[in-house]
């Protein structure tokens, strides 16, 4: 057995660290980095480079090499100091395996007073994991190994299996891309720190997994690099001098910097591990490798290099680990919460439908309140922009619906008005009316027109209210459509979800859409389908007098010449009289004007239309009133409570309730994942908080 110089590990590890260590590796053993990324080191390297003699170097234990039969699959190997020596391997399977191969896999578990036996136990513990030579060449499950001694440092790493460059007889092209997968996924945990294993036999700008380093970590702040077989170099060689220049962080710079060992070579026959610490203390203090610092050089300074970051990177992550965990136990328990307690029964399934009548409930009247204070606010916010906010979508709807009405409300607008769908001038608009005089002449006398036309002209230029009030309350039901979908998404589980979807809210959406549409076409017709009415009499008169002032002058023609020609009166003694015949005209003035009447009327008319336009403004703001109060609030608003409401819930059948609340499989399966995922969190939880304030001293 080979005794450690650990003075520097004494010096580094008290009793808490200690116990954070195996705190950590406990939540791992746990399962937790299946739901968060843990604080660990990971040894990276191709196949080859010395790697697994790495791992036996930093245990004190003889791995099987040269089997290869540890880099089949990741290695989780933990040293721990304990007054007894012993071992014990076990499998922590992969996550992707099923229920039932979870469970045999766990079941493996073998504690070894020695190390003899264990190649013999991994190669057992390799065949529970399916890999043969004529099964799968990999795994992604995780070999535990377990070592204790009075020597051992506090140190946990995880070895990966060795990246290969191309495919051979032996390893296949999906092989390959299997292990490059793996290495890639932890190194891409940002509580990894990597230790990039290259050996000095091939150039390091051609090995793999440098450049799956820098991919992972860009700026080198979490990468150590390990050169291996240094003694392979041909002492004053430009490459010896090259890898010199590595190990000073001169051609690939890591924040951690780099380390040299010096292992045995497995082709020149058995080494002892005594034999292997002899030979490379010798080997490094000669030649080039006296250039170095001793920090950087032997196994055992490795030891205490990767104890030291260890513990920093787990006290430096802690608080962010608590944040992180935290988050996702309060997530996993509002997926509980949704999941609600198991409903086999009928009794458990009503139950449920009343918990969740409940919370809709609830949450409906604070969006119709416009208080946002709940939680499930915040998340349809950042999710859906503000469709959570039911009051405020529904405010700003009718308002833009009210400045739509206003301003596009009538059909014809004479050029230089605001609004009109359909642009013309005032000359072409009276065409049109004199056309429509003539489909709708009654008794009226000549020059006049037939009152009735004002109430057609009126029902024409509203034609556009019904296009835009029917669009104002589709939007309406639309945005509440989608805010019953978010609520029901927030308060259920999947499938009760999409059964409350289907069975109760389309129907019900539908049949309150039908109640919306029938108000609007009763609101519609109150105010189309009558004769133009109004009792606003001064307000009608004022408004069709000012309308005439603005078309056309007020004063007769006489008075006009008078005023320009300057003379007291247009008989034939005025001054102009020997030139002009200013009273004739005059009199030809005035004849021309009332020459023909149907224009006159047709004026007349519209004159009357635009005050009465004008005049029904109020009605107008009256019937945007209407739509909001009548159809949006009372159709709409108010019925929503009425689809899950605890009476309703009541009066359905058991197989209707069956239907939305029976839990499938696939949610009972849920539920025990969630339940056992809440579990190890909790925990983890536990255990990261009590460590929180952890401060590791000393430096590297």
């Amino acid at each position: 057995m080979v005794t450690f110089d650990s003075d520097a590990v004494n010096k580094l590890c008290s009793a808490d660290q200690l116990e954070l260590l195996d705190s950590i590796d406990r939540l791992r053993l746990q399962g937790i980095n299946n739901y968060v990324s843990l604080p660990q080191i990971i040894v990276c390297g191709d196949q080859s480079s010395g790697k697994s003699s790495v791992l036996e170097a930093i245990s004190g234990v003889s791995f099987p090499v040269q089997s290869n039969l540890c880099t089949r699959f990741p290695t989780e190997l933990v040293l721990r100091r304990a007054p007894h020596i012993g071992a014990s391997v076990s499998i922590v399977p992969h996550e992707s395996r099923s229920d039932s191969e979870q469970a045999a896999l766990r079941g493996f578990s073998e504690r070894l007073p020695g190390f003899d036996s264990l190649p013999a136990v991994i190669e057992a513990a390799k065949l529970a994991m399916g890999i043969s030579a004529h099964g799968k060449a990999f795994s992604k499950d995780i070999l535990r190994v377990e070592i204790t001694g009075p020597d051992r440092p506090h140190l946990t790493i995880v070895d990966l299996p060795g990246l290969i460059h191309a495919e051979t007889k032996n390893q296949t092209l999906s092989d390959v891309e299997l292990i490059k997968e793996v290495v890639q996924g932890y190194m891409k945990e940002q509580r990894c720190i990597i230790l990039a294993v290259v050996s000095a036999k091939n150039d390091f700008s051609n090995q793999v997994v440098l450049q799956l380093a820098r991919a992972a970590d860009p700026t080198g702040d979490r990468t150590l690099g390990v050169i291996t077989k240094p003694d392979t170099l041909t002492a004053g060689s430009a490459s010896e001098a090259l890898y010199v220049s590595l190990a000073k962080n001169q051609e690939v710079e890591f924040r951690l910097g780099w380390h040299v060992l010096r292992n045995t070579d497995s082709e020149k026959g058995t080494w002892s591990l005594a034999e292997r610490n002899v030979a490379e203390t010798a080997f490094f203090q000669s030649g080039i490798w006296t250039q170095l610092p001793q920090v950087s050089l032997g196994i055992d300074k490795l030891r205490g290099r990767l104890s030291k970051v260890l513990l920093r990177q787990i006290a430096s992550e802690l608080p962010g680990l608590v944040e992180e965990i935290d988050g996702k136990f309060s997530a996993c328990e509002s997926k509980l919460m949704k999941l609600g307690a198991p409903r086999a029964t009928g009794d458990e399934q009503r139950h449920y439908l009343f918990h969740l009548s409940q919370s809709f409930l609830t949450l409906l009247k604070a969006a119709t309140d416009a208080s946002y204070t709940d939680p499930f606010f915040e998340f349809s916010k950042a999710e859906h922009e503000y469709q959570g906010h039911f009051r405020a979508v529904v405010q700003n709807l009718n308002r833009g619906f009210a400045s739509t009405i206003s301003v596009r409300g009538h059909y014809r607008a004479i050029e230089g008005a605001e609004g009109g769908h359909e642009r013309m001038t005032r000359s072409k608009f009276i065409s049109h009316i004199e056309e429509l005089m003539k489909k709708t002449r009654g008794r009226e006398l000549p020059g006049t027109f037939n009152p009735m036309i004002v109430g057609d002209l009126f029902v024409e230029q509203s034609r556009p209210w019904e296009f835009i009030v029917s669009r104002h309350v589709k939007s309406v039901w639309d945005a509440a459509c989608r805010f019953l979908h978010m609520v029901v998404d927030h308060i259920a589980d999947g499938s009760a979800s999409r059964a409350l979807q289907e069975e109760i809210f389309d129907p019900s959406m539908k049949d309150i859409l039908n109640s919306m549409t029938e108000k609007t076409k009763e609101l519609l017709n109150q105010r189309q389908n009558f004769h133009p009415i109004t009792y606003n009499e001064h307000y009608f008169l004022d408004l069709v007098q000012k309308t005439r002032r603005e078309r056309e002058p007020t004063k007769e023609p006489k008075d006009i010449l008078e005023k320009f020609f300057k003379v007291s009166s247009l008989s034939s003694n005025n001054p102009l009289s020997g030139y002009y015949d200013l009273a004739k005209l005059a009199e030809n003035l005035t004849k021309n004007r009332g020459s023909d009447m149907k224009h006159h009327a047709a004026n007349e008319a519209l004159d009357c239309l635009d005050a009465y336009y004008k005049a029904l403004k109020v009605a107008l703001k009256r019937f945007i009133d209407d739509v909001a109060v009548q159809v949006v609030e009372g159709k709409l608003v108010s019925a929503l409570e009425n689809i899950l409401s605890p009476v309703n819930v009541w009066r359905m059948s058991d197989d209707l309730v069956a239907r939305i609340a029976g839990e499938s499989e696939e949610s009972r399966l849920l539920r025990e994942q969630l339940a056992k995922q809440l579990g190890v969190l909790k925990s983890g939880l536990e255990t990261c908080k009590k460590f929180a304030s952890l401060r590791i001293r000393g430096g590297e």
